[in-house]
């Protein structure tokens, strides 16, 4: 498989501009990944020109440094190129896979990030995103999910919705500002906010 060019780096305006796929575009994505898991570099290209950029958009938004998110995006496509096959059509559809996959390679990063003194400077201004994000990883187990519902009902509904699309429906902040039908800057504060009182409730230092 040859390297993909990952997309530059644009601001985060330009990432959160980016419209969602066509309606059909499940069904298009699908049969690209079974064409992946066959070997089909044609349809990898393809796959990863429909989708590239909902991957960096999620990649930025957990990491902030835009070469870390190029590399995560790298990283998110080898293990599409090499696990297409274990995609399950009956658990979701592609576009969360792919997500999901997305997220867990950035926070990954994250973990690895903060173990390393010079990185942990590096990412201190936006520690309320990356721990929470790190804790909504970690939600595994029920106690720590049950955890997590229940500091989610401490927010405003506001802020619940805002929270759950972008982190847990992928959604960029322009298109959660859409969906709710306000402007961007109040959706990034509602989210902030709501990460600094669910840091508080879940006990995170």
């Amino acid at each position: 498989m040859e390297a993909m060019e990952t997309p530059k780096a644009p601001n985060t305006e330009a990432v959160a501009a980016v419209t969602d796929p066509p309606a059909d575009s499940s069904h298009q994505l699908a049969v690209l990944l079974e064409g992946i898991a066959r070997g089909d570099q044609a349809a990898f290209a393809e796959f990863y020109r429909l989708t590239s950029r909902r991957v960096f958009g999620m990649a930025r938004r957990v990491l902030i440094d835009p070469e870390l998110s190029e590399d995560t995006t790298q990283e998110v496509f080898l293990q599409v190129w090499q696990n297409a096959a274990k995609f399950d059509s009956s658990a979701g559809s592609p576009l969360s896979w792919l997500m999901t996959i997305s997220h867990r390679r950035a926070v990954d990063r994250v973990r690895s990030a903060q173990s390393s003194s010079d990185r942990e400077a590096k990412y201190g201004a936006s520690s309320q995103d990356i721990e929470h994000d790190s804790v909504s990883d970690e939600v595994s187990s029920r106690l720590e999910a049950e955890a997590v519902v229940r500091c989610l009902e401490t927010l405003t509904e506001t802020q619940q919705e805002s929270v759950r699309l972008a982190y847990y429906g992928g959604l960029t902040y322009r298109e959660v500002a859409e969906r709710l039908n306000a402007a961007v800057p109040t959706i990034k504060s509602r989210i902030r906010d709501g990460l600094i009182r669910l840091k508080t409730c879940l006990g995170v230092s």
